[in-house]
């Protein structure tokens, strides 16, 4: 599930100084200074079911997911991401009812962003920052259970070398933060299988909440957190020939919480899907579920 990887690349770089919100669901262009550490844990969760096809399938996927992102200089991170999986798929086959899953470590996404333009005013700060990466498949991509193979997405990992790439800017001031990103991941092909290509158009809102007045020091800040995600995937390929019942454009909105200190934040999110136009029988995402923390040092 390529999305619920995407969540936890976000909101990754927190200066030592500061308390700064981020979005949930992608990545900011807030720097990691330099010869620093960011560390995220995240659990997500998705829910896809609804099928209209007689085969009733019903996905759920958990995902923990660990990311590691170090200041090589003020202006240039790299990032780090390792995730877990369980994955689940009930469906009815043959007028019986079965159940197939795995449970495994996925792929490594590793990236890097800088900071390629800056302005900074008293109380205020713009960077846009353009990133590349690469997935590289360390996960199982050959699982197999009682009735073969696994489908593609049942396996913990893609058993393909994946680019990615695009930029985010970010405006920040003391009452609010705004975000916004392009990405695009062009996926390569294993086991006669290739995902679809995806770009993913993306803005967050922060605002904090309390305290409404800033004072002395670096206080706890509540913040809310409103984002929107606007993702395309292009259909599938098997065996060379493209899958009718794949890709499409989903359009998400996001409301969330965080809780930000000078070194860490708490966060939780959920995604929700106020339109989705899929190709053909392609099952449809009812919601994902996002908490987490991250701490800077």
């Amino acid at each position: 599930m390529q999305t619920v990887l995407k969540l936890a690349m976000a909101s990754l770089c927190l200066t030592p100084a500061a308390a700064w919100s981020a979005p949930i669901t992608f990545n900011t262009a807030l720097p990691v200074h330099e010869g620093g550490y960011v560390w995220r844990e995240q659990l997500v969760f998705m829910q896809s079911a609804g099928d209209p096809t007689p085969a009733r399938r019903d996905m759920q996927v958990t995902g923990l997911v660990s990311v590691l992102g170090y200041g090589v200089t003020g202006d240039f991170a790299l990032f780090g991401m390792l995730p877990w999986f369980d994955k689940r798929l009930d469906m009815r086959m043959g007028g019986q009812d079965l159940s197939r899953s795995k449970s495994a470590m996925g792929d490594l996404t590793v990236l890097g962003r800088y900071t390629a333009y800056q302005y900074d005013a008293p109380g205020q700060t713009l960077r846009i920052a353009p990133f590349l990466g690469v997935k590289a498949p360390t996960g199982e991509d050959n699982a197999r259970d009682g009735f073969g193979r696994l489908p593609p997405a049942l396996q913990p990992g893609s058993g393909s070398w994946d680019a990615l790439g695009g930029a985010v800017l970010t405006y920040q001031t003391l009452d609010f933060q705004i975000d916004s990103q392009v990405s695009y991941q062009a996926n390569g092909e294993a086991n006669g299988f290739q995902a679809g290509n995806r770009w993913q158009v993306d803005g967050s809102l922060q605002y904090r909440l309390l305290p409404r007045r800033l004072g002395a020091g670096v206080p706890a800040f509540l913040y809310g957190v409103l984002e929107a995600n606007l993702l395309h995937a292009d259909k599938d390929r098997s065996g060379g020939s493209a899958d009718a019942n794949s890709g499409g454009t989903t359009l998400f909105i996001t409301p969330g919480l965080q809780y930000v200190t000078k070194k860490w934040i708490l966060e939780a999110g959920v995604q929700i899907p106020v339109h989705q136009q899929l190709n053909g029988s392609a099952l449809e995402t009812d919601y994902r579920l996002t908490a987490g923390f991250r701490v800077n040092f």
